[in-house]
């Protein structure tokens, strides 16, 4: 290699590293993260994706259970500062919820099945807000970007172990399919419950019923993969990280049953 090209190799990898350094933020519970996308355009992002899931799905024509759900989002989203929210009842027997950028709730009928009361539907909506609120989708994106980055870069910087290599290793992850991007995966998940948690207990809602719910999950059955290989935490992780805060989170919920902070949602 010449003396220039080690010079230009230096400089790319300083840039790069300085870059990732520089867009280093802090979720709500105190865990460093690597923001690189303008929140504008994510929450630009979040509605146009909205906008298409809502013209290939077919939504509810429930209006008594449409008006249940947005009373129960309503209330978690108010419990994080209000804002305003487009909330949608989606004709799709899956157990399922969404909540994106820019202010966009979706939540399957299939769901209503799984979580059978107003606290635990409070307890999915919490937590896929506190995906919002923790700006994970930004966060995956940036690591993506990084990850894919990066293998360019060592495309171009491939040669002898310097290390400069190793860093720049370090710093874009690699081995980033099992070794970055699952194990985040799985942080996510558990800082959402956590998140969620404390919004429902502020919104009104029993935080106990998220046992509850996981537990009705885990009814439910069906093959799952181990855990090391999920994007997901196990239904016994989870309802054990629950249980474990919930000390944190009873505090609130009675105080906001103090203040009189009593969602009056009937389906």
């Amino acid at each position: 290699m010449t003396p220039l090209q080690t010079f230009y190799k230096s400089l790319l990898i300083g840039t790069v590293i300085s870059a990732l350094l520089a867009a280093c933020a802090t979720s709500p519970l105190g865990r460093k993260q690597l923001i690189l996308m303008p929140e504008s355009q994510m929450q630009q992002m979040g509605a146009t994706s909205y906008q298409q899931i809502k013209q290939s799905r077919t939504l509810s024509n429930n209006a008594r259970d449409q008006r249940y759900v947005r009373c129960v989002a309503s209330a978690i989203t108010d419990a994080m500062g209000g804002g305003n929210w487009e909330v949608n009842l989606f004709a799709d027997d899956t157990a399922n919820a969404f909540a994106l950028p820019g202010g966009k709730i979706g939540v399957h009928t299939g769901l209503l099945d799984v979580a059978q009361t107003p606290d635990q539907l409070a307890a999915v909506l919490g937590h896929e807000v506190g995906h919002v609120i923790a700006h994970h989708s930004n966060e995956r994106m940036s690591i993506q970007f990084a990850t894919q980055t990066g293998g360019q870069l060592l495309q171009a910087l491939s040669g002898e172990p310097s290390p400069e290599k190793q860093l720049l290793f370090a710093a874009l992850g690699i081995g980033a399919q099992v070794g970055v991007q699952l194990p985040f995966s799985r942080k996510h998940e558990s800082e959402s419950d956590l998140i969620g948690l404390e919004l429902m207990a502020k919104a009104g809602f029993d935080p106990r019923a998220s046992v509850t719910l996981w537990q009705n999950m885990a009814k439910q059955g069906g093959e799952k993969p181990p855990e090391f290989l999920s994007t997901h935490p196990s239904n016994e992780t989870r309802i054990q990280e629950l249980s474990q805060n919930m000390n944190k989170a009873l505090p609130l919920y009675r105080k906001a049953k103090q203040s009189g902070e009593t969602p009056n949602c009937q389906r």
